[in-house]
């Protein structure tokens, strides 16, 4: 009768591998921004606005100034202090040539950039103007100011052309239409975004956000705008009367500054839990994520993605440049040696042999292949420190043939002790945990009758796993009682909403379980 062989399957080490995230054409894209350069100002950064024209500076309102920083020398190139007291939200114009700014003075100052003059103070306030814009003509104002007004003004009369009060509460985020200049958008702490035609002065359309407004922004279309607040930015559709087209929750603090970027195919939110997360604007999926070392105020990026700016609470302010990769010229070396005329060059040769390099197998596979099971395991532990995986995964091959019984009770003194300790380490490692409590339930078979016959070092830590084994099963208890507290809370605040808590007690029972009957043989 003929001799069947079937080929032999090699230890798989996948199912203890960490996962790692997909790498998308997005992330390589946002990892050429260098490493961040910090600059430390004075007060937290109240607001950062790229200029649209080169050199592309940036303003960032921090304190009783407006500095404007070169973004690629990373220091200070103009100053303006004409504030008494603290500077909010300054912006650009379009062609870089006038910044506006609000104030802690209840006024809407008007600077000359390349002169750093003062051209015009807008007074009709009566509390501090946290944010302003340059309408899409570039002719007026908006500012949104904490008395709960929005007000539009002249630049060319230095007079308040048109006023809303609609809010109930602080306005502190707005933004002007791209497609007219009569269009206006404020967001207040009373919840609610309001949409404004100057031409008849009215309040054409009133969303409620469900949180107070922190930043707001149109896409270039205009008929859609973008509101963040909370721990949520959502998306609404004018021309349908402000109906909600998405919810993003995808921060667990409050989110503090929106952007566009990539040719407005981005989306940026920036928050105080320390991230900044990037969107696709078509299906609003995160594609990308940064952390920073502090809670983030305020964030803004330049044309074509090459500078990235982020404002902290700490006062510091980080910036990142995109890394091109330069092209590689390639110089051709004259050699020392000619070819000689009856000599064929190498680029005619039909053939070139290449030295295969053959994978070395692991010896814990070769004593599988030959059934030599201690001595697999044996070598396992010998390495166990420097190749976890590698004994996870023989000792969960040894279990699924059955025969781990058998290779346990051929290990010497030695052998058990690295076994012993392998266990105890990774006793608790996500990992391993379901291995390595089928591993502790054979050890509890083979020596449990006769530990008393190992060595004191053995004893010693047979009795260390029993007790690790325990203080596991404690913080299963906490953690079983932790979900059940959340579980109440989540249904105090939500009723009838109790499919959204964690039900943790379904991945923790197996464990536990298991957990205690290893503690009940020992």
């Amino acid at each position: 009768m003929a001799k069947v062989s079937f080929p032999f399957k090699k230890t798989n080490k996948s199912l203890f591998l960490s996962s790692t995230s997909a790498v998308t054409q997005d992330s390589l894209y946002w990892k050429k921004l260098g490493l961040p350069v910090l600059v430390k100002e004075y007060g937290a950064i109240d607001y950062l606005d790229f200029c649209p024209v080169e050199p592309y500076y940036f303003a960032a309102t921090c304190s009783v100034r407006v500095q404007i920083y070169d973004p690629i020398t990373k220091v200070v190139a103009k100053n303006l202090s004409q504030f008494v007291q603290g500077a909010y939200g300054a912006s650009f114009r379009r062609d870089g040539r006038l910044l506006v700014a609000g104030s802690e003075e209840a006024v809407v100052k008007l600077f000359d950039v390349q002169s750093k003059n003062v051209l015009r103070v807008f007074t009709g306030h009566t509390g501090p103007v946290h944010r302003t814009y340059f309408t899409k003509d570039q002719t007026k104002v908006l500012s949104c100011s904490d008395d709960k007004s929005v007000g539009i003004w002249d630049i060319a009369t230095e007079a308040r052309i048109a006023s809303f009060s609609e809010h109930t509460d602080y306005v502190r985020a707005g933004a002007t239409s791209p497609i007219s200049p009569e269009i206006i958008l404020s967001g207040g702490y009373d919840n609610t975004l309001k949409l404004y035609d100057c031409r008849s002065n009215e309040t054409v359309l009133t969303v409620n956000h469900g949180e107070p407004v922190e930043s707001t922004l149109f896409l270039p279309s205009g008929g859609i705008f973008i509101s963040a607040g909370g721990t949520e930015v959502k998306v609404w559709d004018i021309f349908n009367g402000g109906k909600l087209l998405s919810c993003i929750s995808q921060h667990h603090k409050t989110v503090t500054s929106l952007r566009l970027s990539s040719n407005n195919s981005r989306l940026i939110s920036a928050s105080l839990d320390r991230h900044l997360k990037i969107y696709d604007i078509s299906t609003f999926n995160v594609v990308h994520n940064i952390d920073f070392p502090n809670a983030i105020l305020s964030m803004a990026i330049s044309d074509n993605d090459d500078i990235l700016a982020v404002g902290m609470v700490d006062g510091v302010i980080s910036i990142s440049k995109r890394e091109h990769s330069k092209t590689k010229k390639t110089v051709e070396k004259k050699g020392i040696y000619k070819f000689a005329a009856d000599v064929v060059p190498n680029a005619n040769v039909d053939i070139t042999v290449t030295k295969t390099r053959i994978a070395k197998e692991p010896k814990m596979d070769k004593c599988l292949r030959k059934l030599e099971y201690t001595r697999a395991l044996s070598n396992a532990l010998k390495n166990s420190e420097k190749y976890p995986i590698r004994a996870a995964a023989l000792l969960q091959e040894l279990l699924k043939r059955n025969v781990l019984h058998p290779a346990m009770s051929g290990l010497d003194d030695y052998q058990i002790r690295m076994l012993f300790i392998f266990t105890r380490k990774h006793l608790g490692d996500a990992k391993f945990n379901r291995t390595i409590i089928d591993v502790l339930n054979v050890i509890v078979d083979v020596f449990g009758n006769q530990i008393h016959q190992l060595s004191k070092d053995n004893q010693f830590l047979y009795e260390n796993i029993a007790k690790k084994v325990n203080d596991e099963i404690e913080v299963c208890k906490s953690v079983s009682e932790l979900e059940g507290a959340i579980s109440l809370l989540l249904s105090g605040a939500q009723a009838g909403s109790a499919a959204s808590s964690l039900d943790l007690n379904e991945t923790l029972a197996p464990s536990t379980k298991a957990l205690k009957e290893i503690v009940i043989d020992v």
